[in-house]
């Protein structure tokens, strides 16, 4: 019993689309310590390595190949370039993993400053600061 052969026939006797290679997404995010690394309490170094030792690719860390760059700026500045699909958010989360892991978390937050950007900013703990004399 055939039912619906004429939809397969004319879904196989559609033109096809051009089969050229489209250019890999390219992802670039720049992550900006200039604040604390300037304290002297945030190494870039270690950072870097970090990241090239905890960023997942197909769910094996640390083997990055040509899909993901990471370049450090002399300005304190990380570039991570990725040519797969990568995640914003995930990057976010491995700078507070850091943090975390080197006791920075209590006083650097990650924030957004663009669509490609964060930044390491200190918490304005002058402010609270200021609010406990007052009682």
């Amino acid at each position: 019993m055939v039912i619906g052969s004429h939809w397969v026939l004319s879904l196989l006797s559609q033109p096809k689309a051009a089969t050229g290679k489209a250019a890999p997404p390219k992802n670039k995010f720049v992550i900006d310590y200039s604040k604390p690394a300037a304290d002297g309490v945030f190494d870039g170094a270690d950072f870097e390595k970090y990241l090239h030792d905890r960023i997942k690719v197909d769910g094996k860390a640390g083997q990055l190949g040509e899909n993901i760059k990471i370049t450090r700026d002399g300005s304190n500045k990380i570039t991570v370039t990725a040519s797969i699909a990568f995640s914003k958010r995930y990057l976010k989360y491995l700078t507070k993993k850091f943090l975390k892991k080197n006791s920075l978390r209590d006083w650097i937050r990650v924030v957004a400053t663009s669509k490609e950007n964060y930044q390491l900013k200190f918490y304005n703990i002058a402010a609270t600061a200021d609010d406990d004399d007052e009682e």
